[in-house]
């Protein structure tokens, strides 16, 4: 793979590309070229060639790509040829529909512990998975060899969680909560805000409003 910085885009757009990718050869399609790529995800075919252009040199020209090929590819660059034990904290709404998200563990997340201070909820059961105090959590993590975890509390509660989870040894946090978490360097840490999402979409729904006045 080549040493150059890549763009956070063109990760999330791998991602999309290796979805697209499954399903091709679930459908028994066995070449692709970037145009049909790119009609498949909305991007340009250039955009397709310079976002693969950073780790390597995939396809054949007039032929295309090995749809089996460049899966396997982009699921070892994303990280996703092995499996990803999760750890989540709050077993509340959310952290029941990410207990029970099919989708975690096609990509390959296993969710191996889900954590909770509330007494109404330890020790009942999200589909497999038993409901465990969060003082398990460091024993837990270390037997399962978790490196992930997922807030899913109470604003108020999200950076007291984060510091459980750094002490913990967790190397990467996604966090859902709206609160802004303070961790150590190293730490990998990504906010997940539905607020903003929605905004983002008011703002250009605006936008166009604006621009047909």
């Amino acid at each position: 793979m080549k040493t150059l910085r890549v763009p956070e885009a063109t990760v999330s757009r791998l991602s999309i590309y290796s979805r697209f990718l499954e399903r091709l050869d679930k459908n028994g399609i066995t070449t692709v070229s970037s145009g049909e790529i790119a009609d498949g995800v909305g991007v340009s075919p250039a955009q397709v060639r310079k976002d693969l252009a950073y780790f390597g040199d995939f396809g054949t020209r007039g032929v295309g790509y090995n749809v089996k090929d460049l899966l396997k590819y982009t699921l070892k660059i994303l990280g996703l040829d092995q499996e990803w034990p999760l750890a989540i904290v709050g077993a509340g709404n959310l952290g029941f529909a990410l207990c029970t998200n099919r989708s975690l563990s096609i990509r390959g997340f296993r969710i191996a512990g889900v954590f909770d201070n509330n007494s109404t909820r330890v020790g009942k059961r999200i589909g497999n998975l038993e409901i465990k105090p969060l003082a398990q959590f460091p024993e837990i993590v270390k037997k399962e060899n978790i490196r992930i975890g997922v807030i899913a509390v109470h604003t108020s509660l999200a950076q007291e969680v984060a510091d459980i989870m750094v002490k913990s040894g967790m190397q990467a946090i996604l966090n859902f909560s709206p609160a802004t978490i303070n961790v150590p360097d190293g730490i990998e840490i990504r906010n997940v805000d539905l607020s903003i999402k929605l905004e983002l979409i008011t703002f250009n729904l605006g936008l166009r409003t604006a621009q047909n006045l």
